[in-house]
């Protein structure tokens, strides 16, 4: 990183982050990132958060203990639309709602392997949910 560059707050949370699967967190996130260009990053719930705008659609979850997750939604709250269907052809995300989904990942072999389905799921996500 350039002397003139500055940490975002993601940044400086990854690095301060105490978490026995950190370097999945790490890869995690650059994955999201190289998978949907153009999306910011925020911290929210104590864990990276990512959108278009004021959009939040993609939130890690990393707490209690040793979780990560991905949590896909609609914005802070479930959505009451029971019309809403997201296909999830690769059998990723268990459904908390119609518009709220968890991907979890078990380790890093887990991580590795379901990388390029979770890389077209999240682009998918986004598209349909940022319309």
């Amino acid at each position: 990183m350039a002397a003139a560059e500055k940490l975002s707050d993601v940044d400086i949370f990854l690095d301060g982050l105490d978490h026995t699967r950190k370097s999945e967190i790490v890869a995690l996130r650059q994955l999201i990132l190289d998978a949907v260009p153009g999306l910011t990053e925020a911290i929210k719930a104590n864990a990276p958060n990512y959108g278009r705008g004021d959009a939040d659609r993609i939130t890690m979850r990393l707490h209690p203990g040793n979780r990560v997750q991905i949590i896909l939604h609609r914005g802070a709250k479930a959505g009451a639309d029971d019309l809403f269907r997201f296909e999830d052809p690769h059998k990723l995300i268990a459904w908390a709602a119609p518009d709220r989904g968890v991907i979890t990942i078990k380790d890093s072999t887990d991580l590795t392997s379901k990388a390029q389905a979770i890389g077209e799921v999240l682009r998918r996500w986004v598209a349909m949910t940022t319309r």
